[in-house]
């Protein structure tokens, strides 16, 4: 009788793994289909049979990598280690998970593990050579900046000295000055895939860090009861899209205020186009264009995903640095008409924070991992009460509960943020107290998703959605400049 026990048990097992290697199978169509949320919903429902296999685990990983659930992406490739510490491919997940996270120390671990295992692999020795390079990179820039104050990149420009070849035919400022001839000559400049030259590019971001730094963290407006403000989410380097949105929704003037909500560059290889479009309007409408940084606007990120191979491939390192520079001194929350927070990435890891509270931040740095300024680039909403563990590895996911503590204490109506690809360009979440925009429609050329940006009206504050498709950009790939160690290879 034991015999015929263990045999049935034998079978039902044996079932179970097949019904979980069809539904792999399946996870692994969507996966190369692009969907990677349901590949994500098969790969967990073969975990569900089947809790105990490394391979479903590492591959759920690669699915989270994609869609940026960095922290789940981490403990999936951690899992499937637990599961057998032989598997390569988790040592190869968990190190992209920490190098995604800047956690350049874990990640190169792992690949020394990998480069031990398999001395003969160009692949893994390249990936265990580029982070350790970045470890030892890291180690001398915080040596440096304990030995003396950083100088500023600006204190060793000489602008007025840098000459303009008879043979440039691309646009100028005007006296030193933003115009609205140079802005459309500009952008028209940028669509022909030419480059502005060094100069012009130099005085814009040694002006904008001047207009910047005078900001507070928490910028405040108000619009009078006729009039509206169009709110877009990340932009992420593409170009040609940010284009389509002033064709559509109009340029930027003082009577049609813009409030970009942050992620302007990395991912998308228009990066440089973009940032420096956006600049040159704060130049010219520095009370009616406004910019909020992103958790993209960080050293870190840029490093890995793209702005800083793009700024050092078209024009220096030192002009990456003052970048670096200028992108400490964006705000990081707008406040409309005392009752609408704008802000990337969302509310905090800790009840009683209060609009003083962001106003006394000290935003001059890269952000910490904590805090509330942590929080205001990284957090995203869940729809369950209470908080967890962010998806993404940094800060926390915040629920409905929490939303509506913070508005009643904060005497707002509801929040904008971004940070998040939606499928229709915005989503309305929290009973309506918790709006996301995102505007990089087909993000990174596969999400297929829309994009959007919403009007906001002094007379009701009405959030109005508009939607647009991705347009036709020339044959140059998202992601041509990011660091090779986010370039990610199938299963």
């Amino acid at each position: 009788m034991a015999d015929v026990t263990k045999n049935v048990s034998e079978v039902k097992m044996a079932e179970g793994g097949n019904d979980a290697e069809l539904l792999k199978e399946k996870a692994n169509t969507y996966f190369k289909e692009k969907d990677y949320d349901n590949a994500i919903k098969y790969y967990s429902e073969a975990l569900e049979v089947n809790p105990t296999n490394a391979v479903y685990y590492s591959n759920r990983s690669l699915a989270y990598l994609r869609t940026e659930c960095y922290g789940y992406a981490l403990a999936d490739a951690t899992k499937a280690l637990e599961i057998d510490k032989n598997y390569i491919k988790g040592y190869y997940r968990r190190a992209t998970s920490n190098m995604a996270l800047g956690k350049f120390k874990a990640a190169l671990k792992d690949y020394e593990t990998v480069v031990k295992v398999r001395p003969n692999d160009k692949d893994a020795r390249m990936k265990y050579q580029e982070c350790n390079k970045i470890v030892k990179q890291k180690a001398f820039e915080r040596a440096i900046a304990s030995d003396e104050i950083k100088k500023s990149v600006v204190d060793s420009l000489d602008i007025e000295s840098m000459t303009i070849e008879d043979d440039y035919e691309g646009p100028q400022l005007e006296d030193g000055k933003v115009t609205l001839k140079f802005m459309k000559e500009m952008m028209d400049w940028f669509k022909a895939q030419k480059k502005l030259h060094r100069k012009c590019a130099y005085q814009i971001l040694v002006q904008v860090k001047d207009v910047l730094s005078k900001l507070p963290s928490l910028v405040e407006i108000t619009l009078k009861e006729k009039e509206k403000i169009t709110i877009c989410g990340d932009t992420h380097g593409q170009y040609y899209d940010l284009l389509n949105i002033f064709q559509l929704n109009g340029l930027p003037s003082e009577t049609n205020p813009y409030l970009f909500n942050g992620d302007f560059v990395d991912r998308g290889s228009f990066s440089l186009e973009v940032i420096l479009t956006l600049f040159g309007f704060k130049l010219l409408y520095p009370d009616n264009f406004f910019l909020l940084r992103g958790n993209h606007e960080t050293d870190n990120m840029n490093q890995m995903y793209g702005f800083e191979g793009e700024v050092k491939a078209k024009y220096t390192a030192q002009m990456f640095q003052l970048f670096s520079e200028v992108f400490q001194w964006l705000p990081l929350a707008q406040c409309i008409n005392s009752k609408v927070l704008v802000m990337h990435g969302g509310l905090f890891s800790e009840d009683g924070v209060t609009l003083d509270d962001l106003r006394k931040i000290d935003r001059n740095r890269q952000p910490p991992d904590s805090g509330p300024m942590c929080d205001l680039l990284w957090s995203d909403p869940q729809p369950q009460n209470g908080r967890s563990v962010s998806k993404r590895g940094v800060s926390c996911q915040f629920g409905p509960d929490v939303t509506e503590r913070f508005l009643e204490q904060n005497k707002l109506d509801f929040i904008v943020r971004s940070h998040e690809v939606k499928a229709e360009g915005y989503e309305v979440t929290h009973s309506g107290k918790c709006i996301t925009v995102f505007s990089a429609p087909n993000y990174c050329d596969q999400m297929g998703n829309k994009g959007a940006y919403i009007h906001l009206r002094g007379s009701d504050l009405k959030p109005e959605f508009h939607q647009f498709t991705a347009v036709p950009h020339p044959n140059v790939k998202p992601m041509a400049y990011a660091n090779s160690l986010m370039q990610m290879g199938m299963m």
